[in-house]
């Protein structure tokens, strides 16, 4: 599905983003939650503030989960396998809304503000199919 072009593209801009995890990830948590407000049900204990420490944190976890499936690109299903149990065992969310493609459509957005020019139409592709696969891969324990 990934190309050595998208591979490449994906590993140059998440050079970039390495050192502002924490930030990049608040701020896509905290675009979804105020875009998509129905995502806010599956975070009924978190502070959903501005710039809160649950959010700061889960962000950094989302961002890393990601990271190491970049690490991992070839076997997203090894790399996810941990996190895809976790989501469909313990936390028990329904696909439709486990809002990973929603978070993908916010991530993207923050992405793109913050690399500009180097987040070229044809990296935003590649990641828009990288997400894509790891939404897929999250999903299977579900069938």
């Amino acid at each position: 599905m990934l190309t050595a072009d998208d591979k490449k593209l994906i590993n140059q801009a998440w050079e970039k983003v390495l050192s502002h995890q924490e930030d990049i990830g608040a701020e896509a948590l905290e675009r979804m939650f105020v875009t998509y407000p129905q995502t806010k049900t599956y975070f009924p204990h978190f502070d959903l503030h501005h710039g809160s420490d649950q959010i700061r944190g889960h962000g950094k976890k989302v961002v890393s989960a990601l990271g190491n499936a970049i690490k991992s690109i070839d076997n997203l299903s090894q790399a996810l396998s941990e996190l895809s149990n976790l989501h469909a065992y313990n936390l028990r969310v329904d696909p439709p809304c486990f809002s990973l493609q929603l978070l993908s459509q916010c991530f993207q957005v923050v992405l793109a503000t913050h690399l500009g020019k180097d987040y070229s139409p044809e990296a935003h592709a590649a990641f828009d199919k990288f997400m894509s696969a790891v939404a897929a891969v999250l999903a299977e324990k579900y069938r």
